[in-house]
């Protein structure tokens, strides 16, 4: 039998933790390899439906992530072709949904790091 304490803490924290407060490091991580805050906002606004004026209150409110993205205006149907390993889990095989949502948006912009082409980040 699994023991699922560690990961219902790990579900508890992620969903505290506030998304203007893990934005920064967003924007901080991809501005060092060289790509944008304009870059990181496209890719925010693709997988969720936030627009500019939205993005921001969430981050001047102090939403939390669970929240951020249950209030999600349009969750990119296109989400789900999003594969791969993030903190050493296969994002397609995260069941909880927000935990699930929270790794695709880091999978994301660790590609935007990684020098990936925007199109491809986008799944076009």
């Amino acid at each position: 039998m699994r023991d699922t304490s560690k990961d219902d803490k790990t579900l508890e924290r992620v969903y505290k933790m506030t998304f203007g407060s893990v934005y920064p490091l967003y924007v901080k991580k991809a501005e060092k390899k060289g790509r944008t805050q304009d870059e990181v906002d496209e890719i925010i606004f693709w997988l969720t439906g936030y627009d500019k004026n939205t993005l921001a209150e969430n981050i001047s409110d102090g939403t939390d992530f669970k929240h951020f993205f249950h209030q999600a205006p349009r969750m990119n149907p296109n989400a789900s072709k999003i594969t791969g390993t993030i903190c050493g889990y296969r994002v397609e095989e995260i069941e909880d949904d927000i935990l699930r949502k929270v790794r695709y948006l880091d999978k994301l912009v660790d590609e935007l790091a990684k020098g990936k082409a925007m199109e491809k980040i986008l799944r076009k």
